[in-house]
């Protein structure tokens, strides 16, 4: 079983990575797409996606999830919050039966480096090479904020983001593997905690948050 990585978050959430191997009919026995995605490797990641939802909650009713008009899923009830999230041969998700949850997994490209001012102040750059150093690849750090923004992102659900202005890096503690960022958006100003976790192959980052 291609279960990658696993983790319960807290007595609420849980997440979990999946390297796709299967062919599509195994996830077309547990779940049906919600709409047609004609790719056939698209298709895969969004059918893995939705079965590792069932995965870590076997009640979770995938058959009742809607697409708000920002393109996020959602279940109408909000018997659970979730989050999913695709790169290459893999799909993440996340799940908590009480808090909102973004997750994002990113495969390391340089082409963080290449947009780099796009999503980060000059501020935020300085944090990300004076803590880093020469210890990690900063096509892997870049990667990783990006990831990290994308999370924030998907735990905000209602669209009309920027990533620069609206998602503030503050600090990042390489020994918890925890990054604090400033949240502002319609006057409302909160300071989150991701999560992060690096692979061989891949990052990811997560969040919680009422």
């Amino acid at each position: 079983m291609p279960l990658f990585y696993q983790q319960n978050v807290n007595s609420f959430t849980r997440l979990a990575i999946w390297h796709i191997q299967e062919p599509e009919a195994f996830f077309l026995e547990k779940v049906t797409p919600a709409r047609l995605v004609t790719h056939p490797h698209k298709r895969l990641q969004h059918l893995a996606g939705r079965y590792l939802l069932q995965y870590l909650y076997p009640d979770f009713p995938h058959d009742e999830i809607a697409i708000a008009t920002t393109r996020k899923p959602f279940l109408p009830g909000e018997q659970y919050h979730f989050s999913i999230s695709h790169c290459g041969g893999y799909a993440a998700a996340i799940v908590s039966s009480y808090y909102h949850a973004g997750i994002d997994i990113e495969c390391y490209t340089d082409k963080t480096l290449k947009v780099k001012h796009k999503f980060l102040s000059p501020a935020e750059q300085e944090i990300i090479t004076n803590t880093f150093k020469k210890d990690t690849d900063l096509i892997k750090a870049y990667t990783l904020l990006w990831c990290c923004k994308e999370a924030v992102y998907k735990w905000w659900g209602l669209g009309g983001i920027d990533f620069r202005a609206h998602i503030q890096l503050q600090s990042i503690d390489i020994q918890s593997q925890t990054i604090q960022m400033l949240f502002s958006k319609n006057e409302a100003q909160s300071l989150l905690t991701i999560y992060y976790n690096w692979q061989q192959q891949l990052c990811m980052a997560w969040l919680v948050n009422e």
